[in-house]
């Protein structure tokens, strides 16, 4: 995060907001940037991301569905904004200790003798981590001592949209992103790619709620994807997953989605839209 912190620094912060005799690495200062980076940033990534899977890849026959809620998509939203600037306040503290420089985040390509490979093995390893760590810890909120007190909150969108990949309980979503903010301080990590991995990972979540079931049949088996995810909002206790299958299958959690099988959300979305068009033909036809 001190990539952007420095970009912030120079051509926004010190010119525009700040008082130059301030130094940009007094900690208080820092702590308060990096509030209004994560902050914008948070905003910025998931309305653009959301905002994007809506219009072209969410199937809008799915807001026919019977559970799908009154006004749900404004509620995500109003939802979603409402926790951001709370889920950004332990955030920041594991920003800050990054930007002090306790992280084993390097700047440049050289600075490690794997060079290059090290950039991809990172890569790798990253999501492999992540995905291994969230699946317990989203499991670990489906306890029945917490599931209702923090996660539940998020299970209220049984078919979500795009816009309720961040509608969490801020406690929730803080827990969910911590192995993203571990990793860089257990295993060498780029900073470009600290901040590209973030990036994605934000695209991820917004994928995997965008009800787009559509995913070529080699990938079926491996990658958990929207089809999965949906499931595990319509059924719970399956698909913890977040970029895999392996976990669920490893932990016996796995459930083939119902969208590969053919009975899946979108068949009771075009029954209900069916139903309508027979009434209105039938009011219709009594008019006539």
């Amino acid at each position: 995060m001190d990539v952007v912190l420095s970009y912030a620094d120079e051509y926004v912060l010190t010119p525009y907001v700040y008082s130059t005799s301030w130094p940009e690495d007094n900690p208080l200062r820092q702590i308060l940037s990096l509030f209004l980076v994560t902050n914008i940033g948070g905003y910025v990534l998931y309305f653009i991301a959301a905002t994007l899977s809506y219009w072209f890849l969410f199937d809008k026959r799915l807001l026919k569905h019977p559970l799908i809620l009154k006004n749900q998509i404004r509620r995500e939203i109003i939802y979603t904004c409402k926790s951001i600037p709370v889920m950004s306040a332990p955030t920041i503290s594991i920003f800050f200790l990054e930007v002090r420089g306790y992280g084993k985040l390097y700047d440049n390509v050289g600075d490690t003798r794997l060079g290059w490979f090290g950039i991809i093995l990172s890569v790798a390893t990253f999501i492999l981590f992540t995905d291994m760590c969230i699946y317990w810890i989203h499991r670990g909120l489906h306890h029945k001592l917490v599931y209702k007190y923090i996660h539940k909150a998020h299970h209220i969108w049984k078919v979500p949209t795009p816009f309720a990949s961040h509608a969490f309980h801020p406690v929730d979503g803080f827990l969910q992103s911590c192995p993203y903010h571990i990793y860089p301080f257990l295993f060498p990590l780029h900073k470009f790619t600290y901040l590209g991995l973030f990036v994605f990972v934000n695209f991820w979540t917004v994928s995997i709620h965008d009800g787009y079931y559509r995913v070529p049949d080699t990938f079926k088996p491996i990658v958990n994807g929207s089809a999965h995810h949906t499931d595990h909002h319509l059924f719970y206790n399956f698909n913890y997953g977040q970029f895999f299958t392996l976990w669920d299958r490893i932990g016996k959690t796995f459930r083939n989605p119902s969208a590969f099988e053919g009975n899946g959300p979108m068949v009771e979305a075009l029954k209900a839209i069916n139903l309508t068009d027979e009434n209105k033909n039938t009011t219709k036809n009594k008019a006539d």
